[in-house]
């Protein structure tokens, strides 16, 4: 196979560039069949048949617009470690669970999941353009394609305008933006009718696996229902390509803040040089670095997992040496519903009720003067006498003058 990854795939399908173009197209003609990966990704014959007997449990689907991106003769390319069936996700099936995160439980109609206060996420299909290794609804999978029925939307509409503490929902599934844009129209009107409901979010990979489908259509209905906000999900910087960079710009000039949340993955992008770029490239594009996964514990997925302590040398590794702004916050969703917990590098070395030992980014340390909590009404009634705590302060900062 001389060709490159993209070249091979132009020949075997044979798109034109309008079709190149059409989402449609990418998503009719996905490669779902370890026989039909083999054709375009150089796959030595006795492992085709063992990544086809992964497929039969953990299906496979990828758009060719996405396996264009694959680095030809690179067996651990990023893009290809993402969407690639694995024999280790059958050998390691044993750990890990299908639910983890018991959004079953937290469901009080179908497809609907409301664990947060003013929050809900609401699931309507399991269809996605890629099949992602890594995927936390990964159970849905063996169950085929499906959409929410109309009656299970009405239950969980309905559900939405009942309940007035709820006033954030997110669209998400599978992807919801598989859905054409008539359905998603009509979905956006009837949240858009529930007073309470001030913010609606897509949760879509769309603009990192197919971002043709970010269309001047999809990009009215956000700006006629907003505000609107689309979280998606770019892993490594190769996948932040010109036709990605498009497609948020087009979502920006609609009104659409884009933010950013990665999975950490073993072997992908666990090391902070990754990291940076990534969050370098994604501010490029004016995408927002949100969260920092550390992967579920899913069944089948395993192999894909880092230990914690690499997500927080990362956040370490990104702290002043990159802006801010390109610093997600690093989060472990734990299991048994317990709800996304924050997680950050320890920059505290002491703590006491009169100052803190901190140290930064460079491992320098610096003692930091902590406010007492009774200061400001302390200085409104400067009549009274100081406290005893307040007058060794004094005492220690005059002697501190009197010595310089």
């Amino acid at each position: 196979m001389g060709e490159s990854i993209r070249e091979r795939i132009l020949d075997l399908l044979r798109p034109t560039p309008a079709e190149w173009a059409d989402w449609k197209w990418h998503f009719r003609h996905r490669i779902t069949t370890a026989e039909a990966l083999a054709r375009i990704v150089p796959i030595a014959p006795d492992a085709v048949s063992r990544l086809a007997a992964v497929a039969t449990k953990f299906p496979l689907s990828i758009t060719p617009y996405y396996l264009a991106l694959v680095r030809d003769g690179d067996p651990d390319d990023p893009i290809l470690q993402q969407s690639m069936p694995d024999p280790r996700e059958t050998a390691l099936a044993d750990l890990g669970e299908d639910d983890p995160l018991e959004e079953s439980a937290d469901s009080p109609v179908p497809g609907l999941v409301h664990r947060y206060p003013d929050r809900a996420l609401l699931v309507v299909t399991d269809i996605c353009p890629l099949l992602c290794r890594h995927c936390t609804r990964k159970r849905e999978w063996e169950f085929g394609n499906w959409v929410r029925r109309p009656s299970e939307i009405d239950a969980a509409v309905e559900y939405l305008r009942a309940t007035p503490t709820i006033r954030d929902v997110i669209i998400s599934g599978g992807d919801p933006l598989t859905l054409d844009n008539a359905r998603l129209g009509d979905l956006l009107a009837r949240l858009r009718s529930i007073p309470h409901l001030e913010i609606i979010r897509f949760g879509t990979r769309f603009p990192v696996v197919l971002p043709q489908r970010i269309d001047a259509e999809f990009c009215r209905l956000c700006d006629r229902y907003g505000p609107i906000w689309l979280n998606t999900h770019f892993n490594h910087p190769n996948e932040i390509t010109p036709e990605a960079e498009r497609a948020v710009r087009e979502l920006l000039r609609a009104g659409v803040p884009v933010n950013n949340q990665t999975v950490l993955l073993r072997g992908i992008n666990d090391t902070v040089e990754i990291q940076r770029r990534l969050s370098r490239e994604l501010l490029r594009i004016r995408v927002r670095p949100y969260y920092l996964y550390h992967a579920d514990e899913v069944r089948g997925t395993e192999h894909l997992r880092t230990p914690v302590e690499r997500g927080l040398e990362i956040l370490e590794g990104l702290r002043g040496h990159t802006s801010g702004l390109g610093v997600p916050t690093f989060v472990i969703d734990v299991p048994g519903g317990g709800g996304k917990i924050p997680l950050l590098p320890n920059y505290v070395v002491s703590w006491t009720d009169e100052e803190l030992t901190v140290r930064n980014y460079e491992g320098l340390t610096f003692r930091y003067r902590n406010p007492a909590d009774d200061a400001a009404d302390r200085a409104s009634t400067a009549a009274s006498p100081p406290s005893p705590r307040l007058a060794r302060r004094r005492q220690r900062s005059d002697t501190a003058r009197k010595r310089s």
